[in-house]
């Protein structure tokens, strides 16, 4: 798998340093609030469990599936949820756990169907953020890291359904996605 990496960005070590900070910030805001972690999935699962691992307040944690780009590399535009919310949201303090912030459509879609369950708040993490690829104008109120436009494999996100275990975040190289 390494070798169809074109550089690595985030090393394991980085990346555990920035969600320790991240979820102290997170933890200083939702003190005495109802939190629920929603992630995303599938690409948000390893961000989402070392991120509650560091949550330092009460909180419940739940998950989405949506799809949007199949095994393609580019979004259909067309966002499906695969599966709900087990628990209601509402008057809770929700915070949604996304791998990377890519078009925005996604989690533009997201928003507007979870705020029709009368949440007391809806706030975003995003590991990472691409914004030269966003069509649809997102508030993500906390980002791991900023990325250039490559296809970004790693810590859960994959290409095809692969690169999701390996431990840091890269670039893949083009000749991979390409083929």
């Amino acid at each position: 798998m390494k070798q169809d990496i074109q550089e690595i960005l985030f090393s394991e070590d980085v990346l555990n340093k920035r969600i320790k900070e991240l979820a102290s910030e997170i933890s200083n805001d939702y003190e005495g609030k109802n939190l629920v972690v929603v992630g995303i999935l599938k690409g948000s699962v390893l961000f989402a469990a070392e991120l509650i691992k560091n949550i330092s307040v009460l909180c419940e944690i739940d998950f989405m599936a949506v799809s949007s780009y199949g095994s393609s590399t580019e979004t259909s535009g067309v966002v499906r949820i695969l599966k709900d919310l087990d628990n209601s949201i509402e008057g809770k303090d929700i915070l949604l756990v996304e791998d990377i912030v890519d078009t925005g459509i996604t989690l533009s879609y997201l928003l507007k169907y979870l705020r029709a369950r009368n949440a007391n708040s809806i706030e975003i993490i995003s590991l990472l953020n691409k914004p030269a690829r966003r069509k649809v104008d997102l508030d993500v109120k906390y980002i791991g890291f900023e990325v250039p436009d490559g296809f970004i494999v790693g810590y859960g996100i994959d290409y095809a359904e692969k690169y999701r275990n390996l431990p840091f975040i890269g670039i893949l190289k083009p000749e991979v996605y390409n083929k």
